[in-house]
């Protein structure tokens, strides 16, 4: 059995350690640090404390196997290092858009699942608007069906940082 491999740039690989390392050094440690504390408060079977404390500690082990998994199967793929003769957009690029009816204009960087976020300008792969980029160039319209209906972009810009 093949692993699925999870692409991902270099920032979001990186910040996917940092939280597996908090997550071993910081959370884990003070969450057996509070199951003692609660202990002490004698009998656990009506400790409130007690039963917080262990229900954090499943929800940290949780995390931590989820991290290691993801960082296991990491395909990091470093926008900057692709050696690109054309303007396809492909995963990692960073794309300026015009909304054809409005004329606005967004600008998005196509990342992994998991680093996405639409505030900073990151939307995932798997995202309808990255699904109806990847493939296509500088100058094209593209058609995405979003939440809120159908809409029309205009490719104005494709980078590679």
């Amino acid at each position: 059995m093949s692993l699925i491999r999870i692409p991902m740039t270099p920032d979001g690989f990186k910040k996917l350690n940092e939280e597996l390392k908090h997550l071993k050094s910081v959370e884990r440690p003070k969450n057996i640090e509070d199951i003692e504390t609660a202990r002490g408060h004698g009998d656990i079977s009506e400790n409130a404390e007690y039963e917080a404390a262990k229900e954090k500690q499943v929800h940290i082990t949780r995390r931590i196997a989820e991290v290691e998994d993801k960082i296991s199967r990491a395909h990091v793929i470093d926008p900057a290092t692709l050696n690109l003769n054309h303007e396809k957009i492909v995963f990692g690029a960073t794309v300026r858009l015009s909304d054809v009816d409005s004329g606005e204009e967004v600008q998005y960087q196509i990342v992994g699942g998991h680093e996405s976020d639409v505030k900073q300008g990151k939307i995932s792969v798997e995202s309808p608007i990255a699904k109806s980029l990847i493939g296509k160039e500088m100058n094209d319209v593209v058609k995405v069906v979003t939440p809120r209906g159908a809409r029309e972009f205009a490719i104005l810009e494709v980078k590679y940082q």
